[in-house]
């Protein structure tokens, strides 16, 4: 199955200046594909999202010689009958202070692709992302509504699944956490051993660290060769993988795509290095230089880390580094010491080793040597997040849907036009150089854009329908296009 190494092909759609999202998100008129399955999936008066990801369908060439009839299915090129289909959605956060349109997958894109899926007569879908700890699943949740699939499209399940097994609450700045929320039998581990993107950089591997996790615990399971990955069992039971990340800007990785939205397939998030401890004048790449305050804050946060049974000492120790990251800001300097800069060399490792256990790991766990499942990536941009994201980001209005089978293509588009430089983002450049497991096996000179149907001059395009957006304050100067 090399549909997904092989295909070149990104569909772009772009909204009317007064398409933004809808309220009503069903489709606009009746489509023929559905009169064939005797379900009333309803009518709205203006949808652009759906009409958008329909022709983003029919533009990858999804079973084309059938499109516009009552026999059109397209997924059904993608999966067979009876089948598995996960859907795999932005759903980081709860809440930010810019509001849910720029942080999270929006709920018309969901509900856009979700008759198609239903179309592909699958045995159960499911409908599952790992959030940030912290995240409120429940509250998320009450913004999407699926409810009306169950009399619409009976005898299909349809799951919603939190793959997290730490959960945390915040009340008045106080953590508590629960710990092994859903049980170890749910996931596998995958170790890809020194094939992982992260063995050139093990030899100092006790330097691993995520943010507010147990470093002890990442060193069980990232150390020279051996590097575990624990994933969602529900995510590798998938036939087909659809892919709806959020576009935004990224304060670790530059931006967050297609590649990066894979962090949530994962379980545990001690198992997903993001950076390394120290500056980079010590051999880390948690931030440039090197800086006596950011270095204590380090220390601080890995003793905290290593309480975090012990709630007291824990919110305690985590007060005093947020003094000594306010205190480095007052004296000049970034406060920034969890790998937020251009110079992170480990979170695209991390990303690009879940982007190919998706393909490369079967539903048992095994690494196999050639694809073992499809994935389709519809990205919302519709309204992009900008500056301080993932979880902080500004909106911005760009009125695009972008499509693909190749998340790297796809990514790679996405980012030029942000007006950033894929070549300077190494989540996506990186993506089209390797050689065991790969991502893609052609180039991003032969990547083909099509829009409304027209092959595109990807470089004209580009030049006439880019929105600039503003990085990430660690990425400025170093992301945007010359």
């Amino acid at each position: 199955m090399n549909f997904m190494l092989e295909n070149k092909k990104v569909a772009i759609g772009l909204a009317e200046n007064n398409g933004l999202y809808p309220i009503d998100f069903r489709p606009d008129r009746e489509y023929p594909e559905f009169r064939c399955c005797n379900q009333s999936v309803g009518l709205s008066q203006n949808n652009s999202v759906f009409q958008i990801t329909r022709q983003l369908l029919f533009d990858l060439g999804l079973d084309k010689d059938n499109y516009d009839t009552d026999r059109w299915n397209p997924l059904g090129d993608l999966v067979e009958e009876n089948a598995v289909i996960l859907l795999k959605p932005n759903w980081v956060l709860h809440e930010s202070r810019n509001g849910l349109d720029c942080l999270v997958t929006h709920p018309s894109i969901i509900h856009a692709i979700l008759p198609y899926v239903f179309l592909a007569k699958p045995r159960k879908i499911i409908i599952g992302d790992a959030p940030l700890q912290y995240c409120d699943f429940e509250m998320l949740s009450k913004h999407y509504n699926f409810s009306h699939y169950i009399d619409s499209w009976p005898g299909c399940p349809l799951e919603i699944k939190d793959f997290r097994r730490t959960i945390s609450t915040i009340t008045d700045n106080y953590w508590s956490m629960r710990e092994h929320c859903r049980p170890l039998e749910d996931y596998f581990e995958v170790n890809l051993g020194d094939h992982s993107l992260l063995e050139p950089i093990s030899e100092d591997w006790k330097k691993f660290r995520v943010t507010v996790y147990d470093p002890r615990l990442m060193w069980k399971h990232h150390y020279k060769g051996c590097h575990n990955y624990l994933i969602a069992k529900d995510i590798l039971s998938a036939d087909l993988v659809i892919n709806l990340p959020k576009l935004k800007t990224h304060e670790k990785a530059g931006i967050t795509c297609c590649l990066k939205n894979l962090i949530g397939i994962n379980g545990n998030k001690e198992y997903l290095p993001h950076h390394r401890k120290g500056g980079s004048s010590k051999g880390g790449d948690a931030f440039f230089g090197s800086s006596v305050l950011l270095a204590v804050m380090e220390e601080i946060w890995d003793i905290a880390n290593k309480n975090r049974k012990n709630s007291l000492i824990f919110n305690i120790l985590l007060r005093v580094a947020f003094k000594i990251k306010t205190l480095d800001e007052r004296l000049g300097g970034v406060g920034r010491a969890e790998g937020s800069w251009y110079g992170n060399d480990t979170v695209w490792r991390t990303c690009l080793d879940l982007n190919r256990i998706l393909s490369y790991c079967s539903a048992d766990g095994v690494i196999c040597d050639k694809p073992v499942r499809n994935v389709l990536n519809l990205v919302d941009a519709i309204i992009v997040g900008q500056g301080d994201g993932p979880l902080n980001p500004e909106p911005l209005d760009t009125h695009m849907l972008l499509g693909g089978v190749n998340s790297a293509a796809v990514d790679w588009v996405a980012a030029a036009m942000l007006g950033f430089d894929p070549h300077k983002i190494p989540t996506i450049s990186n993506a089209f150089n390797i050689n065991f497991l790969p991502i893609t096996n052609f180039k991003p000179s032969d990547i083909e854009l099509v829009c409304n149907s027209q092959l595109q001059d990807f470089t004209e395009f580009v030049r006439l329908h880019k929105i600039l957006a503003k990085p990430s304050s660690g990425w400025i100067t170093h992301i945007e296009s010359n």
